[in-house]
């Protein structure tokens, strides 16, 4: 008998606790190459759960090269699956490729190796992805950029490729004051910190103002990328859930679960995305923006508002920013052209009190010196040429049909039960699937078939929902959203149905024993 626990009660799903600790017997050499291993109807019986759970485990195993399964024979553990046992080698080859290290014992952490990244199907194929809420890179204005490159590189190229400051380029600084201005926040040279994206942002801003065991309260769910660097630093992250509009309540984070949580504990930073929140596509209204910065005041929590996705409205009225409408200065604001241009580029920016930008300034010193200085003056180059506000408005209009295409989508192809939120703008859609679904094992049965997307897993730090899941459109034309929808639509009723049998046959068998 395999020595396998499951939890039931971990959002984890069930196929992959059976996958991973199969792997990790494996790997300690427990089940060496040649042990036979059960039949997935045997082990599922042993476990106590339907064997499609165990055949999904064994799916991923076979797929990994672990495993693999004889007609007639049964399953066993392939050649080669397990390393090789050898003596501890000399000093001078520690390190090597057959050093021999144990490098898994000597990581710091224990981050798992899940991740959306590796959700995409190997191989040539390219899959109907909706994975990734990414921009459209066919739409890349390539000649434009090359332009404003070359023209950097001519005229000041020898000072670009030098060594920098680490509060950031200059003239790029200037094109964000010039910029946002325009937008309606009013920001100086001296508040703002170029940064490699939100993502280093979240960090740098981690270092600074956290320490292990601090208290953040972020919404539930959120980004994985933003999840990961609060883990990562032991801070602890307070769920605060976010909903569409319904029953009254206004759209995005639950101000009466925040307030409830800064009463409770000594919370110090508040994280929010409030525009086309990633992944649920909420956006707060004008006046729960308001409420939530009267909140922050009143508790003297710092807001560290998200502001990624905020210039890709395309429908309804535009609301101001929450650093535009903030008149008690307790607002961090962190953005990145990653979504609007040129993802590739790492850069971004954080707007904040000058005093919390020289903080910043100091830890971004100590972790990489300065961002790369060309695409910083490339894309000053951009923004001042106006080619950053053309792109992103036939950017908008892009994103407006494919939005619609796959709203459209949805309505035609999915089963009763399925529920979605509409978001106004951004790349992404949340969707819903009946109550006892796992999107996770949908995902096993869609991805054979070229189509994947985001497990709501991922994105849950506490009370994980796995019935959702997460439809990025931004990088998919029209043709290839209807096809995808139209097979998850398909699978979801096959599904359904093999769920429909077995419940009949388990009220036959209920039956028959009375």
């Amino acid at each position: 008998m395999i020595p396998l626990q499951l939890q039931p009660e971990s959002h984890v799903p069930l196929y992959m606790q059976i996958r991973d600790q199969l792997r990790a017997l494996v790997h300690t050499g427990e089940l060496r190459p040649g042990d036979r291993i059960p039949a997935s109807r045997e082990l599922a019986t042993q476990l106590g759960v339907h064997r499609t759970t165990v055949a999904n485990a064994y799916a991923e195993l076979e797929s990994e090269g672990l495993i693999q399964g004889h007609v007639g024979r049964g399953t066993f553990i392939l050649e080669g699956a397990q390393p090789a046992r050898i003596s501890p080698p000399p000093p001078t080859a520690l390190g090597t490729s057959n050093g021999g290290v144990r490098w898994e014992s000597l990581f710091a952490d224990e981050r798992g190796e899940e991740s959306l990244s590796r959700l995409c199907p190997a191989g040539p194929a390219a899959p109907m992805s909706f994975l990734s809420a990414r921009p459209a890179a066919e739409h890349f204005p390539l000649e434009d950029f090359r332009a404003c490159c070359n023209a950097v590189l001519r005229s000041e190229g020898a000072r670009i490729l030098q060594l920098g400051t680490s509060d950031g380029y200059a003239p790029l600084k200037k094109a964000l004051v010039y910029w946002l201005r325009g937008e309606g926040l009013s920001v100086k040279e001296e508040q703002l910190l170029i940064t490699a994206g939100c993502q280093q942002s979240l960090d740098l801003l981690c270092k600074a103002f956290l320490r292990p065991g601090d208290a953040v309260a972020m919404e539930n769910p959120a980004y994985p990328g933003t999840i990961a660097i609060f883990a990562g630093a032991r801070v602890r992250c307070l769920g605060v859930g976010v909903h569409g509009r319904a029953n009254g309540s206004e759209a995005g984070l639950d101000l009466h679960a925040l307030e409830s949580v800064l009463m409770q504990n000594r919370v110090k930073l508040i994280i929010v995305n409030p525009d086309f929140q990633n992944p649920t596509g909420t956006t707060m209204t004008s006046a729960a923006r308001r409420r939530l910065l009267e909140i922050a005041a009143r508790y003297q929590v710092p807001v560290v508002e998200d502001h990624l996705t905020g210039r890709l409205r395309f429908r309804g009225a535009k609301v101001p920013s929450l650093k535009a409408l903030d008149r008690h200065g307790v607002v961090i604001q962190i953005d990145s052209f990653s979504k609007v241009a040129f993802p590739g580029l790492r850069v971004g920016w954080v707007a904040g009190p000058e005093n919390v930008i020289d903080r910043l300034r100091l830890v971004k010193q100590a972790t990489d010196l300065h961002t790369d200085q060309l695409a910083q003056a490339t894309m000053a180059e951009f923004v001042k040429r106006g080619l950053l506000g053309r792109h992103l408005a036939r950017m908008r209009d892009i994103y407006a049909r494919r939005l619609a295409a796959l709203e459209e989508a949805l309505k035609q192809h999915m089963p009763e039960g399925v529920q979605w939120v509409s978001p106004e703008g951004g790349l992404c859609l949340w969707l819903s699937l009946p109550p006892g679904f796992d999107a996770s094992e949908l995902l096993i049965h869609t991805r054979d078939r070229g189509v994947v997307f985001g497990p709501g897993r991922y994105f849950y730090f506490q009370s994980p929902q796995p019935n959702t899941l997460r439809l990025s459109f931004g990088d998919l034309d029209e043709r290839k959203i209807a096809r995808g929808m139209a097979i998850l639509g398909e699978q979801l009723r096959i599904e359904m149905r093999k769920r429909q049998r077995g419940a009949r046959r388990e009220l036959q068998s209920a039956v028959a024993l009375v």
